[in-house]
């Protein structure tokens, strides 16, 4: 009988849940040996699902890019934030409700999907107000979501990451605008994305997954909701993280696993 510390990570385990900015891609690029790694893991059997704490986009959209790089995928190969934080709403205000919204199509479609009607101003009276990551989000927006939160609206967060790392570099992340309007109105948002566990539930709940490795780059997100979820994790130096702030984590930030990129599946 074989030893499975003997085996590949992609024998060890049945589901690859993958986050992507900065762990598959960086903007329209795929980080490199991302493509072959990944599919050479699911010809081993290794069942890939993408997770993201970016709200942006629907599931289609994230699916049809990873097409574009090589990967075969389909929006239910996908799960966001966006659709972890809709399930949170949904199960806090009564359906039909108005939601005052700053992000995405991927978040309005995802409140769309749980029966809640996305809005733009704090004047129409929703019943929650939720942020999630557009790169063109202006103070205007930012204010709309302040005004609600000031007249006691519960407010929701999809993900509180401070930074989007882009072709470019690292942008402010969605927990940057977050965090200025708490600075503005007090209060702390309840949150979906990683290191929460209302995303890692989502993901459950549509895999099936029974033996998962989490696969990012951020100890504060990816590694420390592996950790939460009680479930092993890969960390990848192709994003966020350097070598050393991988190798000297503790705790709850600390990984299963530090590679290079994605080829430490195999």
């Amino acid at each position: 009988m074989t030893d499975d510390a003997q085996l590949p990570l992609a024998r060890r385990y049945d589901t690859a849940l993958l986050d992507l900015d900065g762990v598959v891609y960086r903007g329209a690029d795929a980080v490199p040996h991302a493509v072959q790694a990944l599919l050479a893991a699911a010809e081993l059997g290794m069942h890939l699902t993408y997770v993201t704490n970016n709200a942006s986009r629907t599931p289609q959209a994230v699916a049809d890019h990873l097409v574009r790089l090589g990967l075969p995928a389909a929006p239910d190969d996908v799960v966001t934030a966006a659709q972890a934080v809709a399930r949170m709403i949904a199960e806090a205000v009564p359906a039909g409700s108005k939601v005052l919204m700053v992000g995405g199509e991927g978040l309005r479609v995802a409140l769309i999907e749980r029966g809640l009607v996305p809005v733009e101003s704090a004047d129409e009276n929703p019943a929650a107000a939720v942020q999630g990551y557009r790169p063109d989000t202006t103070v205007e927006n930012l204010s709309e979501i302040a005004y609600a939160v000031q007249r006691g609206v519960p407010w929701f967060a999809a993900n509180t990451d401070m930074t989007m790392p882009t072709a470019r570099g690292i942008a402010p992340g969605n927990g940057a605008m977050v965090t200025a309007v708490s600075k503005a109105c007090g209060g702390w948002p309840r949150i979906a994305g990683k290191p929460e566990t209302a995303l890692h539930r989502e993901t459950m709940l549509r895999t099936g997954a029974k033996n998962p490795l989490v696969v990012g780059d951020r100890l504060d997100t990816d590694i420390e909701g592996a950790n939460r979820a009680g479930v092993d994790s890969l960390l990848v130096l192709t994003g966020v993280t350097t070598r050393e702030e991988a190798e000297s984590a503790e705790g709850v930030h600390k990984a299963t696993y530090i590679a290079d990129d994605l080829r430490a599946l195999l």
